[in-house]
């Protein structure tokens, strides 16, 4: 294992992905499957999201466009969290999910859109929650 970049990609990984969902992820690693989580923060995060040559933002679109043609409906919905801390506005997640149901068809697009519009709806409840409090 590349130190280096597992330690670059845990960084990136809670960045985008949260530090809640990070932690959720490490504390619910087994002997099983924990390996598979260094992988993944090494090889995805740390090789891929650590290369500054392409801007998360767009790193955040892409994954959006590749999981839903994949129809890997959860991560798709980790990753529309991601898109929006990464600056993706609620308008070019509409645009992308309008080229999604072009390309992938409209039965993907329309799960998209449903995940979507329930997250947006989360976060504006949870941003309302934090306003009262």
């Amino acid at each position: 294992m590349d130190e280096t970049l597992a330690e670059a990609g845990l960084k990136v990984r809670r960045e985008v992905l949260g530090d809640e969902y990070v932690r959720r992820v490490a504390d619910n690693a087994t002997d099983f499957t924990r390996p598979f989580q260094q992988l993944v923060s090494e090889y995805c995060w740390g090789q891929c999201w650590a290369d500054d040559t392409l801007p998360r933002r767009e790193r955040s679109i892409l994954n959006l466009g590749m999981l839903a043609a994949l129809n890997r409906m959860e991560e798709f919905e980790l990753h529309v969290r991601g898109a929006l801390r990464n600056g993706v506005t609620a308008e070019e997640l509409r645009a992308v999910l309008m080229q999604i149901a072009v390309y992938c068809g409209v039965p993907a697009g329309v799960d998209c859109f449903r995940r979507v519009q329930r997250i947006l709806d989360q976060e504006t409840n949870e941003r309302s929650a934090e306003a009262s409090r």
